[in-house]
């Protein structure tokens, strides 16, 4: 028989743009009227943060990825064999999916066919990865839902499926709170029936120098992907802020155990955004807070899953040990 094309495979659905930009523009009024002023780390990746957040993924000093990869690699066959009937795949935050392959190729030497769902907020490389995917693996098929998360839970509820293995990397996890993560997972948690699993990368506490040189790299492009948070404010909200005024700056703040991103002004400065109606003053030395990223340790992962309703059924660490990749299963 021949193979269904690509484009018949795949199933789009997307919130609306107009939807996505009075949240943006909500979001970036709220966090800049603030003291500390602060944006949020979800608006980084649009088409461009999210090509940028993929040259990261590449960097030396990004531990995470080849480390995340090396446990998968490992471990894919193990953590798939659970399932005797094909499960839904379910991935937050599917990106290019290049890890999720190795998911992919697990579940298909023990299945004829599978069907994937990935979530992502940026459309444009939702679309594209899904197709790519889709010309790689003839018998994939894909529901593909350009979304936030929670948005994304929602249209999850509604899938019936036997079994479901939802996939959480790239220790995205580390953007919440510590509180706000184990409420995600708890979330995430309400969408799953017993003999669901939920498969989470969680990067670990370590060295200072390690951790800074990660997110601050020599090359420069995590700056760029951080001053690519004041680029959209420009293009979607008719902003005029002037990159050159501001500094990339990473720090570890080590009793919370999490990296603090912030962007940092260069000279006391008035920046006006068009759409919004808006001016803000800056001071010389003046932060705004972007990103957090916490590290737990191997102990805060079992309070983490707990506190979410959830068990570790399975852990692997990479040979470093600089990371940690988690099946976790209701309890």
């Amino acid at each position: 028989m021949k193979p269904t094309p690509a484009r018949q495979r795949l199933k789009l659905i997307a919130t609306s743009t107009s939807n996505r930009l009075a949240r943006f523009a909500r979001d970036v009024r709220q966090g800049l009227t603030e003291n500390p002023k602060r944006l949020s780390c979800c608006y980084f990746y649009d088409e461009e943060g999210s090509l940028l957040f993929e040259e990261i993924c590449k960097l030396p000093e990004y531990y995470l990825t080849r480390a995340e990869r090396e446990i998968l690699e490992t471990w894919a066959a193990e953590l798939t064999a659970s399932f005797s009937a094909p499960p839904l795949l379910v991935e937050l935050g599917s990106g290019s999916a290049a890890k999720t392959r190795l998911l992919i190729d697990a579940l298909l030497k023990r299945h004829p066919t599978i069907r994937y769902v990935p979530i992502d907020i940026c459309r444009t490389i939702l679309e594209e990865s899904s197709l790519q995917l889709l010309q790689e693996y003839p018998s994939l098929e894909i529901l593909a839902i350009a979304a936030e998360y929670k948005e994304g839970l929602e249209h999850l509820r509604t899938l019936a499926a036997s079994q479901k293995l939802i996939v959480w990397l790239g220790s995205n996890v580390g953007n919440l709170h510590r509180a706000e993560a184990a409420g995600f997972l708890k979330e995430v948690r309400g969408t799953m029936v017993a003999g669901d699993l939920l498969l989470v990368g969680i990067d670990l506490r370590k060295d200072r120098v390690m951790l800074e040189r990660a997110y601050d790299d020599p090359r420069g492009v995590t700056a760029d992907f951080n001053l690519n948070l004041l680029v959209r404010i420009n293009r979607e909200l008719d902003g005029h802020f002037d990159l050159e005024a501001f500094q990339h700056q990473a720090r570890y703040n080590e009793d919370p155990g999490r990296i603090e991103m912030y962007l940092i002004s260069k000279k006391d400065q008035r920046v006006r955004v068009d759409s919004l109606d808006l001016e803000i003053s800056l001071a010389a030395g003046e932060a705004i807070h972007t990103e957090n990223s916490y590290k737990y340790s191997l102990e805060e992962i079992h309070s983490l899953a707990a506190g979410a309703g959830l068990r570790i059924d399975s852990q692997w660490l990479d040979a470093e040990g600089r990371f940690s990749v988690n099946l976790l299963a209701p309890v």
